[in-house]
């Protein structure tokens, strides 16, 4: 669930009509990320509190592959001055050396992300 409700990976695939507009304009991806940060993170460092657990891990994903669908997508949705308490988050989140020592290589995931956006153009520009 968490990786379908924020600019999620159908926004990759959505290359026309309303979704890719809304993406482009950033709202509804901005709404839903003021909700996780007001309801969800709180004034916490993490979302259980001062330790990691499994709602960060679960919203791991956009510690290192936000930016890259930020990238492809073509609009900055996560900025400190819009939402400075989760982009702390990913800042902790980061900085976990667990978390660290695993995060895949940035140039992979977006090198991965192109890939698939584009099989979807291409799979949804046939006939």
């Amino acid at each position: 669930m968490a990786t379908e409700s924020i600019a999620s990976k159908r926004h990759l695939r959505e290359g026309h009509g309303s979704v890719l507009d809304q993406v482009q304009g950033g709202q509804e991806p901005k709404e839903q990320l003021k909700i996780l940060e007001e309801h969800g993170l709180g004034h916490k460092k993490f979302f259980g509190g001062d330790e990691i657990g499994i709602t960060d891990i679960a919203f791991g994903w956009m510690a290192s592959s936000l930016d890259v669908i930020e990238e492809i997508v073509g609009v900055k949705l996560l900025e400190a001055d819009s939402f400075p308490r989760l982009h702390a988050w990913v800042e902790n989140f980061r900085d976990v050396p667990a978390i660290k020592e695993n995060l895949p290589d940035r140039n992979q995931i977006l090198a991965y992300y192109k890939l698939k956006r584009d099989m979807f153009f291409n799979s949804s520009t046939k006939p």
